[in-house]
């Protein structure tokens, strides 16, 4: 028992330190706890994380992937067309997490095959899906998303749940099961850990990297088509900035920007609790500018734990 609550030490922190956020910005204005706003966290989270849980995977490898938000830019305008153009639920479905998919394929392929620094190969990608997403809808949003794929994505299920929830956690489960119990998973783990002993050890490291880029594409693809199916629209402009969401919903989770350490749960847990910040001092009344401010500091605090704990980890055995 001691030995399971060692292993989720950082998942129990973290719904500490979400319970503390939950009780400070209710104390400072009551209808933080409203169905409106914590349905309003629960969405967020969604968007959060489901690039985040991509995410999660790269950064364990050593990596990091930039192109997040326009990938779900480009998915999200594509999935946008095939709807509108009456292309049936199923059909828009594929088609869009296949080219998260390929997406993610492209950068895997760079970071690998090309052996780009990923931060440059994502960065480039980045720049090139936006470009895409800007060229084929002339910078204008897309409407007109049917009304079966809204119902399938954005739902009501119950009072201040939707759709949404289900396909974050039944993504959760499918890469939970991934990362714990395959071996796909140990080799992404020991690939951030030590990537030349992998190697050595029979381990095909680029292959491996590629699966890694790929799942991080779907996860933006899904992330995509609930944004469209909430808004009914596709647009070129959405997902900017996203991946620093992404980013700090993997890194407050626990995952190691080093490379080699995190957790599904952990980045789930932490996408609710950065959700919670943001719709925190959107109630406290915080000029939406100082978010970004926010959003860098806790990246920074989190990414900071984390070396903390590593360290404590050392000591102590």
């Amino acid at each position: 028992m001691k030995n399971k609550f060692k292993k989720m030490e950082r998942e129990l922190t973290l719904l500490a330190a979400l319970a503390v956020i939950v009780i400070v910005f209710t104390v400072i204005n009551p209808i933080y706890i409203s169905v409106l706003n914590i349905s309003d966290i629960i969405e967020q989270s969604v968007i959060f994380g489901l690039m985040g849980i991509g995410m999660t995977f790269v950064i364990i490898t050593g990596g990091i992937d930039l192109s997040v938000g326009s990938i779900l830019a480009l998915v999200a305008v594509t999935a946008a067309k095939l709807s509108s153009g009456g292309m049936n639920v199923v059909g828009v479905v594929v088609i869009s997490a296949l080219l998260g998919a390929v997406l993610g394929l492209v950068n895997g392929f760079m970071v690998s095959y090309m052996k780009l620094q990923p931060f440059i190969a994502t960065m480039g990608s980045m720049s090139i899906y936006r470009g895409i997403s800007y060229i084929v809808t002339d910078g204008f949003p897309v409407s007109g998303v049917a009304s079966s794929f809204r119902s399938l994505f954005y739902g009501k299920i119950a009072v201040g749940l939707r759709s949404s929830v289900v396909v974050l956690i039944v993504f959760a489960i499918i890469a939970h099961v991934l990362l714990k119990y395959t071996r796909f998973g140990n080799y992404v783990y020991a690939m951030g850990g030590n990537e030349e002993a992998t190697k050595l050890s029979g381990v095909r490291v680029d292959r491996n990297r590629v699966v890694a880029y790929i799942i991080c594409g779907v996860g933006s693809g899904l992330a995509a088509m609930i944004l469209i199916a909430k808004l009914a629209s596709g647009e070129p402009t959405a997902g900017n900035g996203y991946e620093l969401n992404a980013i700090a919903a993997a890194c407050i989770g626990g995952t190691s920007m080093s490379g080699g350490r995190g957790t599904i749960a952990g980045t789930v847990i932490g996408a609710i609790l950065f959700s919670a910040l943001k719709v925190g001092l959107i109630t406290s009344g915080v000029d939406t500018f100082w978010q970004y401010v926010a959003t860098g500091v806790v990246i920074i605090i989190a990414a900071y734990v984390e070396i903390i704990q590593s360290k404590l980890a050392k000591r102590s055995k």
